[in-house]
């Protein structure tokens, strides 16, 4: 990771590079030993491992740029990935929120990432697929709006992550990238995906990544739950309608099945009250179910 940052940093750019080690015991403090007299890396150490929020945390706590860039270890940065997040922050200015990129698999080259949507049980979910505008438009699309971005590869303007305090370190390596999106959308900032950025992605390397996502996507959904219930309700409507557009007479209300045609094609401004107490009902369901499962 490191050897592709160096690579693919712009010309004249001023930054600096810090390493936060999170308890590791695999011989990593000995090779940060060795980057000690280079005057642009810094090291945080940790004695014990902390999870990914916190040490993202203590990175940005000793952090002087006017941007942080978030990078986990296990990225291939690609020529021209930083200039086009960059980009985004300069055409939105102080709307900006979190900006994040296209992440491919590392292994197979399969797009991995093009933002984070919320799927029919209230779940977070990658977006794997390039946005449809951006495959119609005869012309590149610099970027798009989008509910939330992964932390594996993000920007965001050191002022606004101090004033939102940085990560939630009572999610334990998942979920508090999509909690942060949703706290500076809260704030009335635009999170977006860069399609001019692409990096390359080993996912999920690192063991035990997995262990605590049904308890981090409880606390995201407990916390969450009507603003979740409300960006999965265009997804809700468009299943709903594709569960009885086979035969328009089954539709068991007619009403609500007009009020989710226009909401599915961005005709409608709010979503229907049938389609927020439909997600609401998947919720529901998925919260009984942490409830069996989970302590």
């Amino acid at each position: 990771m490191l050897a592709s940052l160096r690579a693919t940093l712009p010309a004249g750019l001023a930054y600096e590079i810090v390493f936060v080690d999170d308890g590791s015991t695999d011989g990593t403090r000995a090779w940060l030993k060795t980057l000690a007299t280079d005057p642009v890396i810094r090291v945080v150490l940790h004695e014990e491992n902390l999870g990914y929020a916190a040490a993202n945390n203590s990175g940005a706590a000793v952090a002087r740029g006017e941007f942080l860039v978030l990078l986990n270890n296990d990225l291939i940065l690609t020529p021209g990935w930083l200039e086009p997040l960059l980009a985004a922050h300069r055409a939105y200015g102080p709307r900006a929120g979190l900006v994040g990129n296209l992440q491919v698999d590392a292994a197979g080259g399969a797009l991995d990432h093009a933002g984070i949507f919320i799927n029919l049980k209230g779940k977070p979910e990658h977006r794997r697929t390039p946005p449809l505008a951006s495959r119609l438009s005869p012309l590149p699309l610099p970027h798009r709006r989008v509910v939330a971005v992964t932390g594996a590869c993000v920007t965001v303007r050191r002022d606004l992550w101090e004033k939102l305090g940085g990560f939630d370190s009572a999610y334990v390596n998942g979920c508090e990238d999509v909690d942060l999106c949703l706290r500076a959308a809260d704030a009335g900032r635009i999170n977006l995906v860069a399609l001019g950025s692409v990096v390359r992605h080993h996912i999920s390397s690192s063991p035990g990544r997995k262990l605590r996502d049904e308890a981090n996507t409880r606390r995201l959904v407990l916390r969450w739950h009507d603003t979740l219930a409300r960006h999965a309700a265009r997804l809700w409507c468009r299943d709903h309608l594709a569960t009885y557009l086979r035969d328009p007479r089954d539709f068991p209300d007619p009403a609500l099945a007009r009020a989710a045609f226009f909401y599915a094609l961005h005709l409608r401004a709010t979503p229907p009250a049938g389609a927020l107490a439909g997600m609401t009902k998947n919720l529901a369901a998925e919260l009984g179910r942490w409830q069996r499962i989970l302590p």
